[in-house]
């Protein structure tokens, strides 16, 4: 009716339509597409460098601060790798603050045999030109977490000590957070025991914790990591890209399949750099939601991340001497659990990004 009485606005309406579908096109960007503001909490050593490097050279995500923990070595070579790949990087102006310097209930295991003697493949960085924020790392998380609610990611790619001491200090911060990317744990297989991966094995009650906390958790365990073998011909892409950034991570990758050739392997598994991978592209890994519980007690499955695939348990009912089975009861799945990676897509994407594209 509007539109017949008053025949001249109509081509005004039709223009203002149009507009308004243009600029909804362009502002509804997908969410992959955003700017995804992350706190990355490291154990650096080799391939915690190599996530570094990925995350900085990844527009998509958006470093608000990194934060160290000890694991791969100690907190104190941890944060003066950090300081220096920073420095390496030009990058001074993302925060750096240690953390936890043991974990939660036993004592620290460092991996110098994997890593080298400084965490770096042996491999001696320039001195650090950025300096160390004087916050503790679990504080810096909070204080981050209050200031931008429901917009920081956390990618911990190292024991989860610092995050867990966060969550125990300030519970609040767990519907704040908008997601937890972690690189840690398997449902199938261990690879410091028969059972645990190494960055659960190296707390365990931490990770029961961050697992337990109610947030949105997404796990990239051994079940993925195991699969992104990146082997010498990988290696020869990744030298043909140039750059200090670039020859560094070169270095590192021949010493890691150089390692890896002395056990027998083809390649080496891309364990922390594709978990900061999936904080960019979730699409590079299916997931399972499932409910994930940390052995903490176990002589043989002590840091076994232990998925119920189904999501339920049988109940049992005591009766005299005996427990019946009367049904089944569903249990709260916590994780989403990486259960397939498009592996040689990861591979391939982690070069190109160290070659700037």
């Amino acid at each position: 009716m509007y539109l017949r009485a008053a025949p001249k606005r109509q081509g005004r309406s039709v223009v203002s339509l149009a507009l308004s579908v243009f600029l909804s096109l362009i502002f509804a960007i997908p969410a992959a597409a955003q700017t995804r503001p992350v706190i990355i909490d490291a154990d650096p050593g080799t391939d915690d460098a190599m996530a570094i490097l990925l995350a900085l050279n990844s527009p998509e995500l958006e470093i608000r601060a990194l934060t160290v923990v000890p694991g791969n070595v100690t907190g104190e070579q941890g944060l003066d790798n950090a300081l220096r790949l920073l420095s390496l990087a030009g990058r001074c102006n993302i925060p750096v603050a240690g953390g936890a310097q043991r974990p939660l209930a036993q004592k620290l295991i460092t991996a110098e045999f994997v890593h080298g003697k400084n965490g770096m493949g042996d491999i001696e960085l320039p001195p650090a030109r950025c300096q160390a924020d004087p916050r503790f790392a679990p504080d810096l998380i909070i204080e981050m977490v209050h200031k931008m609610p429901g917009q920081l990611t956390l990618v911990p790619i190292g024991p989860l000590t610092n995050i867990a001491l966060a969550v125990l200090k300030d519970p609040s911060i767990v519907p704040l957070v908008k997601e937890v990317v972690i690189m840690g744990g398997s449902i199938t297989e261990g690879n410091v025991t028969a059972a645990a991966e190494a960055n659960i094995y190296n707390d365990p009650e931490a990770a029961q914790v961050v697992f337990d906390a109610g947030w949105k958790v997404t796990m990239v365990g051994l079940d993925v990591t195991h699969r992104t073998n990146f082997g010498r011909a990988h290696l020869e892409r990744l030298a043909k890209t140039h750059g200090v950034l670039n020859d560094f991570a070169t270095r590192v990758m021949g010493f890691l399949v150089e390692l890896s050739a002395k056990f027998g392997a083809e390649g080496t598994p891309m364990h922390d750099p594709l978990a900061m991978g999936v904080a960019i592209d979730a699409s590079l890994v299916k997931t399972k939601h499932m409910r994930v519980d940390v052995e903490t007690r176990g002589q043989f499955t002590r840091g076994a991340t232990v998925g119920n695939r189904n999501n339920a348990v049988e109940h049992n009912e005591l009766r005299g001497d005996r427990y019946v089975m009367t049904g089944i009861d569903l249990v709260q799945p916590n994780v989403w659990v990486a259960v397939e990676v498009d592996a040689e897509r990861f591979i391939s994407f982690f070069i190109d990004r160290l070659a700037g594209k």
